[in-house]
Order: C-alpha cells, then structure tokens, then sequence
C-alpha cells in the first residue's frame, strides 16, 4: 500500500494524501492496515529515520469513505491544524450518491446528533444531541435509477454525520450498508476537498482529488 500512496503535498510540518475506500484512518481492534500506520512506513523508510516516527492524527473519514487527508509531521503542526478543526475553519467539500426521492435542488440540514454506545449515530433533540449543520447541491440526476450525485460542505464533523443527516430524510447514501439500503456496493462518499492555513507559514492551503470518484461512480459526469 504504501508505495501506492497519492500524495497531494508533503514538507516538514504537514503530508497531505488521499485515503483510499476500505482503509481505515487510524487502527482499531480489528488490526487492518490503516493510514497512520502506512503513512508512518513511508517516512521511516523515505528518510532512514531511526525509531519511532511521530505523525498526528488531525481528522478521520470513515473506514469505507475515500478522501484527501492532512497528517501533522510535528506535535506543533498537529495542535495549530486541530485548532482550525475545532474553530470551524478546516473546510471539507464531499461529493456523494444519494437516493433522489424529490431531493430538493439545494438545501441546508441542521440537526442535533448523537453516537450511540453501538457506534451508530441519530438524530435527537437538541438536549441529547450535538448541533450539526452541512449545505448541499445537486450537482447532476440519474432520473432511471433514482439517483442523485451532491456536492456537500460540512459546517460541522459529526460522526457519521452526513450519512445520516442524509438518510433521515429519506435521502440515504448509495451503498451505505450502515443507514441505507442493505446492499453489497460501496458507500458512494468521497472527500474531494480539503482547504486550511498551514501550521507554521500561515499561508492558505487547498487541496482536491477526484480521481477516486471518477473510477467508480461512470454514471455521471464529473
């Protein structure tokens, strides 16, 4: 895997790279392979570092969610991007399959989350849950199959959050065995864009990648 890592930039401080589907971001107790881990082989073996290699964890994506990803080379790097996390000024744009039903042409889904102890998440009342918030386009129809394909601009990174902020509309993500359809396809959510200041020379930074979307998805044109 990791001498087929996308890299979409790399300096001292940040790497920035493209997660592909069915990859985890960091390992949990199943013990697959995931980004952090590939991410740390490449440096090691790129730089003959000796040791343990540091690479922080500034956000996630699903395990069956492809995407571009920042990594922080520096504990300093790893806090300022987590800043920008937590003040809303780390910016990702989605593009995903979603079932049509009257999906109004744009729109704004505001709802209060919560994740549950099964690692699922729902939407409750405002007292349980978390504010969510994500504004959308449709950007084209596949009307014989119900489909539409969405640009999508997260206000906020919930768990899960736009898989079901999605499907409790009956607007369910094509593939998502999870929230939608039981069905053997994969999830049709790609994170194709990325935009934040740089940790250390404050210059802005943006990043997108669509090729994952164009290999999979032939039934529009993107």
């Amino acid at each position: 895997m990791k001498n087929n890592l996308e890299i979409l930039y790399e300096d001292n401080h940040i790497i920035v790279v493209v997660k592909p589907n069915n990859i985890l971001s960091q390992s949990d107790n199943t013990k697959d392979i995931d980004m952090l881990t590939i991410i740390k082989e490449y440096i090691k073996e790129k730089y003959n570092k000796p040791g343990n290699v540091y690479l922080g964890l500034v956000h996630r994506l699903d395990r069956p969610v492809s995407g571009v990803m920042v990594f922080a080379k520096t504990s300093k790097a790893a806090s300022r991007l987590s800043d920008q996390v937590r003040t809303h000024s780390f910016k990702k744009k989605y593009m995903a399959i979603v079932y049509d039903n009257g999906l109004k042409d744009e729109d704004k889904f505001i709802d209060y989350l919560y994740k549950d102890s099964d690692n699922s998440t729902k939407v409750v009342d405002k007292n349980k849950g978390k504010y969510s918030e994500l504004s959308y386009k449709v950007l084209q129809r596949d009307k014989k199959n119900n489909l539409a394909l969405v640009d999508i601009e997260l206000e906020t990174g919930r768990h899960h959050q736009i898989r079901v902020q999605f499907a409790s509309r009956n607007h369910a993500l094509y593939g998502d065995q999870r929230y939608g359809i039981q069905d053997k396809n994969q999830i049709a959510l790609h994170a194709y864009k990325l935009e934040f200041i740089h940790p250390t020379t404050k210059e802005k930074l943006v990043f997108e990648s669509k090729t994952l979307i164009r290999s999979k998805w032939s039934n529009f044109e993107i």
